[in-house]
């Protein structure tokens, strides 16, 4: 399985902040936001890791990221989105990168606190179709929100006034090799761009969608408010880990002592 980090768009909503750099480069405590979602693949095994970028400040990802060392990547691969054709667009960029084999797809501004380690490993028993993360979250119409029956989703709704559930898609899904002939299918929508839920919907038509519930906090950083819980939620689990690990050393210590 190959992995995707999708880190263009304009972060508008983030401006002025964005007037100088990519969104994805702005601090989340003590890293810059695209270090999170790049970690978060690695700790599922994924090596072969491609970020899609753009605008005018692409290339201080290089400067930033370079190889891949700081992870312990052998290589990191880029490529370039001109213009802001959304999501999916993004995505379709991967496929020469793909090269038939499935693809763990995250958006670059996704912060979570525990791992994608169990989704990963289901959906390659799974072996075709899609998956997606779910969490219950208490503003859904931000997102992209799954209506469930049993254990099946039955559709998503992109940002709706009147949620059918609390269930937000959050920027992590799993495709086939076949997502790809799926964005070529795909038309803009009405603020022109080409949809990751549409995506997402085919594949549900299809009855080839699974979903994970998604364990421990998660946000994106792509408001100012979100920007501003990211980097609390970041810190307090930091800090929450110091404590444990100093507890830890001490009741070693003392065990070596007796």
């Amino acid at each position: 399985m190959k992995g995707v980090v999708l880190a263009g768009g304009t972060g508008s909503r983030l401006n002025p902040l964005t007037r100088v750099t990519n969104k994805h480069l702005l601090p989340v405590y003590d890293k810059p936001m695209v270090w999170y979602p790049i970690q978060t693949l690695v700790n599922a095994g994924i090596q072969e890791i491609l970020l899609v970028t753009g605008g005018k400040n692409s290339g201080d990802f290089l400067r930033l990221l370079g190889n891949g060392r700081d992870f312990g990547l052998k290589h990191l691969n880029y490529t370039y989105q001109e213009g802001e054709g959304g999501i999916a667009d993004a995505l379709g960029m991967a496929e020469y990168f793909a090269s038939g084999e499935p693809i763990c797809v995250i958006l670059g501004d996704n912060i979570i606190e525990t791992n994608i380690c169990e989704a990963v490993e289901k959906y390659k028993k799974q072996n075709h179709g899609a998956k997606i993360l779910l969490k219950e979250v208490p503003n859904a119409q931000r997102f992209g929100v799954a209506e469930i029956q049993g254990d099946r989703v039955v559709r998503i709704e992109e940002k709706p006034s009147v949620p059918k559930s609390n269930y937000a898609v959050i920027g992590i899904y799993l495709y086939d090799a076949r997502v790809f002939q799926k964005i070529r299918r795909l038309k803009p929508s009405g603020r022109g761009e080409l949809e990751i839920t549409d995506v997402n919907n085919f594949y549900i038509a299809e009855g080839l969608m699974s979903f994970e519930i998604l364990e421990g906090w998660w946000t994106d950083a792509g408001t100012f408010e979100s920007l501003l819980l990211a980097n609390n939620l970041v810190a307090k689990t930091g800090a929450n880990k110091m404590r444990t690990e100093k507890t830890e050393a001490n009741v070693t210590e003392g065990q070596g002592a007796g």
